[in-house]
């Protein structure tokens, strides 16, 4: 209880503060998210017009994948520097994985049956990417998306190790300084982050499965 009322007094006493590590956090993770989502789709749509294409780049978004964080930082401070640049960086290197990979898997299931139909009907090959696949595969790039953020946003603690600053720094503040309340304060508010917009993504989710594959789905 007293752990509680040391908690609550300090989110009181730095507000501004906290104010200040969360919106680093966010802009760190928006960003991200920006070049995750432009490249992922690109690279995905391609990757279903070549087999080839797509095993050398799900072979290297895997590889990357395995790569400690901490060696990551230290491959790219050498060219990029200290800061914002470099965590940004990392974070897309790290978010992009899932995102890549479910705007393929997404692309390639949609039916052969409707992808027939459509052309017997006339339609062109934009025309078929843009008004049947990517409508049909919407939720499971969803999905990926979804895990996406929550990777991007959970990968961004680490950020603070380089200068970037977010959410990280109380957390890393509180274990160089040994002090417990402010480590986890800085812990539970990016975990508070993290879930409140899994939640939201979650929603959307949800409401893009029953737009596409009916009510039934979208509550199973």
């Amino acid at each position: 209880m007293e752990f509680l009322q040391e908690l609550f007094r300090l989110y009181a006493d730095r507000s501004d503060d906290f104010i200040q590590y969360i919106n680093r956090h966010l802009y760190l993770t928006r960003m991200a998210v920006m070049y995750i989502t432009l490249v992922s789709l690109t690279v995905g749509t391609l990757m279903t017009y070549s087999k080839k294409l797509a095993t050398i780049v799900l072979g290297a978004t895997n590889f990357l994948f395995t790569i400690p964080s901490v060696a990551l930082f230290g491959f790219l401070i050498p060219f990029t520097g200290l800061g914002v640049r470099s965590a940004i960086i990392a974070m897309s290197v790290y978010g992009a994985l899932p995102m890549i990979r479910n705007t393929y898997v997404g692309l390639k299931e949609v039916s052969g049956d409707v992808i027939e139909s459509a052309i017997g009907m006339g339609s062109r090959e934009w025309q078929l990417l843009l008004f049947i696949k990517f409508p049909l595969a919407l939720p499971v790039i969803i999905a990926g998306f979804r895990t996406m953020v929550i990777m991007v946003i959970a990968f961004g603690g680490i950020a603070s190790l380089i200068g970037a600053g977010g959410l990280g720094q109380p957390i890393w503040r509180g274990i160089n300084a040994n002090n417990h309340t402010l480590m986890v304060a800085g812990a539970l508010a990016a975990a508070m982050l993290a879930v409140t917009i899994d939640l939201v993504l979650n929603l959307i989710e949800r409401g893009v499965r029953k737009l596409v594959y009916g009510k039934a789905e979208g509550s199973a």
